[in-house]
């Protein structure tokens, strides 16, 4: 029995085809090859064309077939993971009207800007648990007074992932996680958030039917199982954005666990079981996967911009040409924790929603030139990237969450023992590493759905754990060497 995951990114489409009783993955692929283009026609607009998703999809699901030697027939279910936030518009044909507007595109910042001072802070955040931001309600009401000839035209909006299950299915619907990621759910009253609607002068009728995220959303149409080469009516039993679908991935659904990613950029998600939000706005807050019956879990999500980019711009400026990144981490080792005074402010690649959007740059404090080397530097801006991480946390915890654990992926600066070990000591979590993907959670999350599994403690008992990381000796240095940072970051923010 199989079942297959899809991860719709903005960069790629990935695929992945697990094996439902061993958890393994057999196959997985994902196209383009290079980075998949965005339509910019003007400075700060991000634009795709959903067809190309869809093209995208093809492709990666064919090369994993291919790879495989699988039967189609096999598949037993599929789900799919997106980039949130998104807006892909639909006429009563199913036609999409325009080009989809995707996370990074940041025309609506305006528009969301007016709502939260118009609306009121408290009320936005009691209720959408965020300001209304840059999110799909507000691009929905930038297509509505700069494009009205193609809002007439709409029948239903979708996210991204939406719009797959459509194609795969012929139905439109979405979740309650969902409508939460576009600003369009009210946690107070449990429903379509009908207060900012009416703001924007919205039509509620726009927005697509909800289903529980594990559950049947559709089935394989006739043309779709033409078109790809699967059974007609195979079902489509669950769907989540990106970084909820990364936290399942890898195996977190319960409050105090942490899921983080430490790429060119770093997130930390963090489950709460209470409907609380931060006053300053500085991290999202959306249902998580499992919200709902009953039962409150909330996902918190801290995006920092300047993380894994730091680390390579070392290696390409500070350390010798040609130095590994394994070697930088060993470079790192040889200098003490809080590497002697030095601290690195991280924040150089652009404004950080977790300073209140600031720009202040990244910046380097401390540096003796008679004791201080290379060694210094690059752990420092290792430790730099933790002690943002931290900064993060200490904002969820704020909010309720308390931290225990922490699930990673075994890549990018988590391959680093000093970027592992300051994690696992300033916070005192413990660090679990693993080896998975979007993909191939989106399989397992289908799983869920369909029943294939009976919980999703059994969907990821065969996950595969690669290593923990205890929190190590000398807990006091490092919350000495993080406290310095605070100090410095709050010197570099005040002026």
């Amino acid at each position: 029995m199989l079942l297959l995951g899809f991860d719709i990114g903005s960069s790629s489409v990935k695929a992945s085809l697990v094996d439902a009783e061993s958890g393994r993955c057999v196959a997985s692929d994902f196209y383009p090859k290079t980075e998949a283009p965005i339509i910019s026609v003007r400075q700060g607009w991000a634009e795709q064309d959903p067809q190309m998703w869809w093209d995208n999809l093809k492709t990666a699901m064919q090369s994993v077939m291919a790879e495989s030697g699988a039967e189609a027939a096999d598949i037993r279910a599929i789900g799919i993971s997106y980039q949130m936030h998104g807006l892909v518009c639909v006429d009563s044909e199913r036609r999409v009207l325009r080009p989809a507007i995707i996370w990074c595109d940041s025309r609506a910042v305006p528009y969301g800007r007016r709502a939260f001072e118009t609306i009121g802070a408290e009320r936005c955040l009691a209720r959408l648990l965020n300001s209304p931001g840059n999110f799909t309600a507000s691009k929905l009401a930038w297509v509505k007074d700069n494009e009205p000839e193609v809002y007439e035209k709409i029948y239903k909006i979708m996210l991204p992932g939406d719009y797959i299950a459509m194609r795969l299915t012929g139905e439109i619907c979405t979740t309650v996680e969902g409508l939460s990621e576009g600003m369009f759910w009210d946690f107070k009253e449990n429903g379509v958030a009908r207060f900012l609607m009416d703001h924007y002068g919205l039509d509620s009728s726009l927005l697509p039917g909800v289903r529980p995220t594990f559950a049947e959303q559709g089935r394989v149409s006739a043309a779709a199982a033409r078109e790809l080469g699967l059974p007609e009516g195979v079902p489509v039993t669950y769907r989540a954005g990106d970084q909820p679908n990364n936290a399942l991935s890898l195996n977190v659904f319960n409050p105090g666990e942490i899921a983080s990613t430490a790429g060119t950029s770093g997130v930390v998600y963090g489950v709460n079981d209470t409907v609380s939000y931060d006053p300053k706005s500085r991290v999202n807050t959306f249902a998580h996967v499992n919200h709902g019956d009953g039962k409150t879990r909330l996902g918190v999500l801290l995006c920092i911009n300047g993380t894994g980019i730091l680390n390579s711009w070392t290696r390409r400026n500070i350390v010798p040409r040609g130095m590994s990144y394994s070697d930088m981490n060993e470079l790192a080792a040889r200098a003490p924790i809080g590497s002697a005074g030095v601290s690195v402010l991280p924040f150089g690649n652009g404004a950080e929603r977790m300073l209140e959007d600031r720009e202040t740059g990244c910046s380097v404090h401390g540096l003796d030139f008679n004791t201080h080397d290379r060694s210094h530097l690059v752990r420092a801006a290792q430790e730099g990237i933790v002690f943002a991480f931290k900064y993060g946390i200490d904002i969820m915890e704020g909010m309720g969450i308390k931290v225990r654990r922490i699930h990673a992926g075994r890549a990018n600066m988590f391959l680093s023992p000093v970027f592992r070990d300051t994690l696992a000591g300033v916070t005192g979590a413990v660090i679990e590493l693993y080896d998975t993907d979007g993909a191939a959670g989106a399989a397992k999350g289908a799983g869920i759905g369909a029943g294939v599994y009976k919980s999703a403690g059994e969907a990821f008992a065969t996950l595969e754990r690669l290593g923990v990381v205890e929190p190590p000796a000398g807990a006091g240095r490092y919350a000495e060497a993080y406290a310095l940072w605070k100090r410095r970051l709050k010197a570099e923010t005040a002026r």
